[in-house]
Formats: C-alpha cells, structure tokens, sequence
C-alpha cells in the first residue's frame, strides 16, 4: 500500500514544491520510491496550472534537484488518499486543519520543520517570494534540514505497515 505524502503552502509555487522536490530526491535515495509517493499544493488557487517560481527551480536546479511542477489548490477531498500532510507555517496548519473533514484527517495535518529538532520552536517556513533568492536559500536549507526527521518517520510509518 502506498504511503503519500502532500507538502502545502501559500500558493504551490515557492515553499511547497520545493520541499516536495527536495523529499522525492530523499524518499528515492532511501530505496522508498515505489513505497512513498510525493506530492504538493496550495491553500489558495491564485497559480493554479502555473509552473514553480522561477527562483525556486533556480535554487533548486543549482543544488542538484530537477524540478517539474504544476501548481494546484488543496481539496479536502484529499484527506480521504492521503497519510500525511505536511504545512510549511502555521498558517497553512490552521487553514488544512479547518478544511479537514474529521478529527483523524486534522490529526494528519503537521508542520514541517516539526520534524527537524535544531528548529527549536520556529517551526514556520518563511515565505521568500516577496523576497530575493537568499530567501529561497534559506527555504532549502530549512526544508533539507527537516526532511532527514521526516524521512524516517515516513520511513517508521511505511515499515509499521508492512509488519
């Protein structure tokens, strides 16, 4: 059975393509490829049909990852296939949690620098967009850094069910 994984921001077109990115090159290095699958989405439909910033795959592209990427908004809808769903602040935590059909489907709802234990209690993913291109550095920094906890939650997660 597969295990999916939806990363969401503002607008899918900055944070949370990156961080998907970024995860499907770690899910795929950990051999979990065919286990786990990755993908992303924005509280709002402002881009929708719109490919990432150009900053973002930039920032990307230059650290080794490939992006292809069509944003599209968030459907509650989602819950019901989804495992796990991964905020990049605590707006989009609070947004997902109220567009949650039940309890079990807000309970899927994190935040994902939760998942990196240097981050103290800043847990949000600052948005770079209105911002130069240090901020889509720091935004790789801080989703790599979370995606080595996340890794192996998903990891725990995906082991727990094949036992």
């Amino acid at each position: 059975m597969t295990y999916r994984v939806c990363f969401v921001c503002t607008g899918n077109i900055c944070r949370s393509p990156m961080a998907e990115v970024v995860f499907r090159a770690r899910v795929a290095e950990a051999g979990l490829d065919g286990l786990v699958e990755v993908d992303s989405a924005g509280t709002g439909g402002w881009h929708e049909g719109d490919g990432a910033d150009p900053r973002t795959v930039a920032v990307l592209e230059e650290n080794g990852y490939a992006c292809g990427h069509t944003a599209r908004q968030f459907q509650p809808s989602w819950f019901a296939r989804l495992d796990l769903v991964v905020a990049l602040d605590s707006g989009h935590l609070r947004a997902l949690r109220r567009l949650a059909p039940t309890e079990q489907d807000a309970q899927k709802v994190r935040l994902l620098r939760s998942y990196d234990p240097a981050a103290g209690d800043d847990l949000d993913v600052p948005d770079p967009y209105y911002g130069g291109v240090d901020g889509f550095d720091e935004c790789l920094e801080m989703v790599e850094a979370a995606s080595t906890g996340l890794l192996a939650a998903v990891r725990e997660d995906v082991e727990g069910r094949a036992a």
